[in-house]
């Protein structure tokens, strides 16, 4: 039950997103939302600073990857990846000229998988830098021993679909152009293999992103998408999908959709039952859509909106395996957990965990980060990435519906026997 102080926020919240989306409608009417370059985030929304050198475990950097756009990340880096002796750059005179982590040259580095994030913001809004996110990455980057690149897309109306579509599929395009900048700089003029990543691009003018030359490991590729982020996160597998070894050497090898931003023209049951649900209801979230799509493109059943229309490519069958989190009070979860059934019934590990009690982005949101229930489900993210990376469609976890009342992390470590049973109820064990 959710406490009288969370409700009074989400009608407060409520009551400012409404505020935030109609100044973004009037600034659409009179055009002045016209922006090719774009923008990542919001003056109103805080932000925290990004520090290379290891803080609370984890390293972060912000590089911006496309010169005609916007478009960002940054760089979670968790110290797993380092010894207790931390590498520095100095200036010739001995004076520090770089606080941060750099990889050294010469040697080998341990190897990470690579978590693209997408985060929430009804496309509208948020961004990788913001105070909750950035929280969020950090842990997330540690309780799964990943290196996140949090995606900075950018926002509507300033750019309409598909342009975070579009920023979404940049990103992993760029990962895997730093995976062949690093792979070149691994090999001297004469053939032979050396242990330095530094290769300048056609351009001379940019070269292999060290974090991720020294510590990623491209092949083993997650998504995560947070809200609308989950429907980026979707499109970039199906596109990876379509690509096939054309991406090589990144492969998508699991995503995770934490509760959709999914929507249709035939509502369902959640989407009648729960339209007025606390902090984001239907309505609001419909002045986003029509904010979001151009306005000659709008409607519900829009294949960024509805994963569920039929004749969709590819074929869900050549999916990667996807864990659904939904929420027990969201209006949108029908419709992921229908998606999520119709991965399984084409045989793709596709669990869904169903927190009770919890609301639209639980998990994510600045002021329910450092509850229990925010805490508990980045742990069951964990177990389940680690899981999939490993095993890919062999994941013990596959075909589940499981009803999250308290923390899953000690039901997913059952034997497989217990495991095989839809419908599950941790309170049984």
């Amino acid at each position: 039950m959710l406490s009288f102080t969370a409700k009074l926020y989400g009608i407060f919240l409520k009551f400012q997103q409404r505020y935030n989306l109609y100044n973004l409608t009037q600034s659409a009417l009179h055009g002045h939302d016209v922006d090719p370059f774009g923008i990542t985030s919001r003056h109103e929304e805080p932000t925290a600073p990004s520090n290379p050198s290891f803080h609370d475990g984890v390293a972060t950097k912000d590089i911006h990857i496309d010169p005609f756009s916007s478009l960002c990340v940054r760089i979670f880096l968790p110290d797993t990846v380092v010894n207790s002796n931390l590498t520095t750059i100095t200036k010739e005179n001995g004076g520090l000229g770089y606080g941060g982590y750099a990889p050294s040259t010469g040697k080998r580095h341990k190897k990470l998988p690579v978590m693209l994030q997408f985060h929430g913001g009804a496309f509208v809004g948020g961004s990788n830098d913001s105070v909750g996110n950035d929280a969020f990455c950090r842990r997330i980057a540690k309780l799964c021993d990943v290196i996140v690149v949090a995606v900075g897309y950018r926002l509507a109306p300033e750019s309409r679909y598909p342009a975070a579509f579009e920023d979404g599929l940049k990103v992993l395009n760029w990962l895997g152009k730093q995976a062949n900048l690093a792979e070149c700089g691994q090999w001297t003029g004469n053939g032979r293999r050396k242990m330095d990543s530094h290769v300048f691009d056609g351009f001379g003018s940019s070269m292999a992103e060290p974090w991720l030359a020294a510590h990623g490991d491209p092949s083993r590729c997650v998504l995560l998408g947070i809200s609308c982020g989950a429907n980026i996160a979707d499109y970039v597998a199906r596109k990876a999908v379509e690509a096939g070894k054309l991406l090589d050497p990144v492969k998508v090898v699991a995503q995770v959709l934490m509760y959709p931003f999914f929507i249709g023209s035939n509502p369902m049951n959640s989407e009648i039952k729960l339209a007025n649900s606390y902090f984001y209801d239907k309505s609001t979230c419909m002045l986003a859509w029509k904010l979001f799509l151009p306005e000659e493109e709008f409607n519900l059943d829009h294949p960024a909106a509805n994963p569920l229309i039929p004749g969709r490519q590819p074929p869900l069958k050549f999916m990667p395996p996807t864990l659904t989190v939904v929420a027990e009070q969201d209006w949108m979860r029908d419709r992921a957990i229908a998606y999520s059934e119709e991965l399984r019934k084409v045989k793709i590990d596709a669990p869904v965990l169903d927190y009770k009690d919890a609301v639209h982005e639980f998990a994510t949101l600045n002021m329910f980060l450092d509850t229990p229930e925010a805490q508990a489900c980045a742990e069951d993210i964990a177990i389940w990435v680690k899981n999939s990376r490993l095993q890919g469609s062999n994941s013990k976890v596959g075909g589940l519906m499981i009803r999250v009342p308290v923390r899953l992390s000690q039901s997913l470590s059952l034997p497989p026997s217990n495991m095989n049973r839809t419908g599950l109820d941790v309170n049984e064990f």
